[in-house]
């Protein structure tokens, strides 16, 4: 039987780095949907205070398989 797989973009913030956010999609993103399979991220940019990164931020597609019950 063939899997479904759906994709959805997700953004989320950091102010560890850019891998930090990248988990904290992952981990929002479980919260709600399950058999999480990979994250892609589309996007990353910063907000800078003072000269200094103050925000690592990514925009991502997290991908997961569809239960067929």
């Amino acid at each position: 039987m063939a899997k479904v797989v759906k994709v959805i973009e997700v953004m989320s913030q950091s102010e560890k780095s850019w891998e930090d956010a990248a988990q904290n999609a992952i981990e929002e993103a479980s919260k709600s949907v399950r058999n999480i399979k990979s994250i892609w991220i589309k996007e990353k940019s910063a907000k800078v205070v003072d000269n200094k990164i103050s925000k690592y931020r990514i925009t991502a597609k997290i991908s997961f398989v569809i239960d067929n019950d």
